[in-house]
């Protein structure tokens, strides 16, 4: 069994070299454990450093491609390289790398494809107030639109499976974490949380936020509904169409009402407008939402090749 440790890294050149050399090198139930640094394109020394500390293997973008093309790019490479199962982690220094064995032992029994570090974000004092409320609620929003039992969605630090890997593939320029999530749950892959050590960033701050915090928020949130869509479309778009054409028949039932049963339309041909307007925009959303979901399905064939 091959155990890949996967790195992206975006000028962390101060702490990526301290992440490497606290990665546990023996692990019981793998044969070797290997590292594997992705450089997103740095302006510093970051695959200097990688190398210098004795990562495995070092892959370097010519330019910057974002968090998730890079974490999509290291696991594809690790995989390829024959790795069962993989542990992505970030450059920064803020996980406890000894946790890794805790992450994997889920996996090792045999009861989960999918491990994600709970950084207990609630309780954490030293995560920015918009940072810390905007990753509760994209947890909530997951919840809320999956089912998936999950507290800290947006956790970097996760282990994970080869097949799973192979299976769920990302499409978002922004984060991975989420549609790599929601992606494993409906394609039925066991999800577990363990709790996990998360402690303060020494130095610079999170390259996902460097844009601005409601930047981050619109981008996450939009990587959700997109994922949502992708897998549950004909529900998404049925409940959204079932409501508009719900109120759409309402409002004719209310005309009817005035104009056969009290004898005055007149007073009432506004509402009649907007009722066939909302009964219409509603009819087509539910047959919009047929439309994705046949897409969707089409995805799933081309997934399973």
């Amino acid at each position: 069994m091959k155990l890949f440790v996967t790195i992206p890294a975006y000028n962390e050149a101060k702490t990526l070299g301290q992440v490497i050399k606290s990665i546990p090198r023996q692990i019981k139930g793998f044969d070797m454990v290997k590292v594997l640094v992705y450089d997103d394109g740095s302006k510093d020394q970051t695959a200097a450093v990688a190398k210098r500390f004795g990562a495995d293997y070092v892959f370097r973008h010519k330019r910057n491609f974002g968090l998730a093309r890079t974490f999509a790019h290291a696991a594809t490479q690790a995989v390829k390289l024959g790795a069962d199962v993989l542990v992505n982690t970030d450059a920064d220094n803020q996980y406890d790398q000894q946790e890794i064995i805790k992450l994997v032992k889920p996996i090792l029994e045999n009861r989960a494809d999918l491990v994600i570090g709970d950084r207990q974000v609630a309780k954490l004092k030293h995560m920015p107030f918009a940072k810390k409320y905007g990753n509760l609620l994209g947890s909530f929003m997951i919840r809320w639109l999956t089912g998936i039992k999950v507290e800290d969605a947006s956790s970097g630090f996760r282990a994970m499976t080869g097949e799973l890997v192979r299976k769920v593939h990302i499409f978002s320029t922004h984060t991975y974490t989420h549609e790599m999530l929601i992606a494993a749950h409906f394609r039925e892959f066991a999800i577990l949380e363990i709790p996990v050590t998360f402690s303060r960033r020494v130095t610079g701050g999170s390259r996902l936020i460097s844009k601005g915090v409601l930047n981050h928020v619109f981008k996450s949130g939009a990587t959700i509904l997109r994922a949502v869509l992708l897998y549950r479309a004909l529900s998404v778009f049925s409940y959204l169409g079932g409501i508009l054409s719900l109120s759409g028949l309402l409002g004719l039932l209310r005309f009817g009402y005035f104009a056969f049963v009290q004898n005055d339309p007149s007073g009432h041909v506004q509402s009649l407008v907007i009722s066939s307007i909302l009964l219409g925009i509603g009819f087509n959303i539910i047959i919009l939402g047929f439309i994705a979901d046949l897409i969707s399905y089409n995805r799933k064939l081309i997934e399973e090749k």
